[in-house]
């Protein structure tokens, strides 16, 4: 019996998991659980677009943040036109957040196309001069953006499909089904021939120019996809709050992001967002003794980084291959006359 294609099982995976977060919806009593998952999806959209540029592609971004705030900012200011509501009538929500993906696609693919020039820490920077220009240009367009004071007056947020997103239980469960499509976006890519392209390029630039790939093209394409993943991440914080704000795009939500991979599981998918839990949690069980959050969050990040060595998941990882190697020399010594 043939083995079932990675993109099957990779779809059927995905469809498994969005049954159970409306199963989730469904039974859950009150509001709080619905609110705390959905302000994961929208991290973990964040963090998982970032693992495609980091993980995967070994390019450190310090700005991914300014894609994550594109996408709510381009989803609130569209649904804030009312010419745009009366246009598009019920098909408002879908036709915003897919003109947030695309343009924040955009917006990413014009960056990419400069940073992809540079590597290592120039990159990286780059990136984060770019973050600070888009948080720059939001805080000056007061007209459109609110500056500092974000896209407040709340989002017109029609209903369609039989979906009203202001109610808790559909605007959850449309956060769900954006996060399942970003995270199985991001699945495909690493799957695919493009995804083994972008680990040539991450284990050695020079060698995969050399057999011919187009560094450079593949770069660029790496981040606009991370950037466009990104925005949804966004959209599904602008639906729950509605809103947008320009803190969403400074650096230390890039910083937290950059913490989360780590904390999770550099060398793993699932890493990042074993990371996004991790920290919610500890946040979570640090504000109910005290307000020390950041020292908390540092401690944990020491840990990993001293005592562990590498991610929660990587660690875990390896400790069950050690395992299973030890185990095995021990049925080969029992096996043995």
């Amino acid at each position: 019996m043939s083995r079932m294609h990675p993109f099957s099982h990779a779809g059927l995976l995905a469809l498994a998991a969005l049954c159970g977060f409306v199963l989730v919806g469904i039974i859950s009593p009150g509001t709080w659980l619905l609110d705390t998952l959905t302000g994961l999806f929208a991290a973990g959209l964040l963090v998982m677009s970032l693992h495609l540029l980091i993980g995967y592609t070994g390019l450190i971004s310090f700005g991914h943040a300014a894609y994550y705030a594109s996408g709510g900012y381009i989803f609130g200011m569209v649904l804030q036109t009312p010419a745009f509501i009366a246009a598009c009538g019920a098909w408002s929500v879908p036709l915003a957040t897919l003109l947030a993906f695309c343009g924040t696609g955009l917006f990413a693919l014009v960056v990419g196309s400069i940073c992809a020039r540079l590597s290592e820490i120039y990159f990286a920077f780059l990136t984060l001069a770019f973050q600070m220009l888009f948080v720059s240009i939001i805080q000056g367009l007061v007209e459109y953006t609110g500056g500092d004071q974000g896209l407040t007056g709340g989002i017109p947020r029609p209903a369609f499909l039989g979906l009203d997103l202001v109610q808790a239980q559909h605007r959850y469960a449309f956060s769900a089904f954006l996060f399942v499509v970003g995270v199985l976006a991001v699945r495909l890519i690493t799957l695919s021939s493009f995804g083994a392209s972008l680990r040539m390029v991450r284990d050695n630039e020079r060698r995969a120019a050399f057999l011919g790939v187009n560094t450079y093209a593949v770069k660029v394409l790496a981040f606009t996809a991370a950037g466009s993943i990104a925005s949804l991440g966004g959209v599904v914080l602008a639906v729950f709050t509605s809103a947008a704000y320009p803190e969403w795009a400074s650096w230390s939500v890039s910083g937290e992001a950059i913490f989360m991979i780590m904390l999770g599981g550099l060398h793993s998918f699932w890493g990042p967002l074993v990371g996004v839990v991790v920290m919610r949690l500890i946040n979570d069980v640090t504000l109910l003794y005290t307000t020390h959050t950041e020292l908390a969050k540092g401690l944990a990040i020491l840990f990993v980084v001293l005592v562990l060595k590498r991610g929660i998941l990587d660690w875990l990882t390896d400790w069950r291959k050690a395992r299973r190697a030890t185990l095995s020399m021990k049925e080969q010594d029992h096996a043995a006359p």
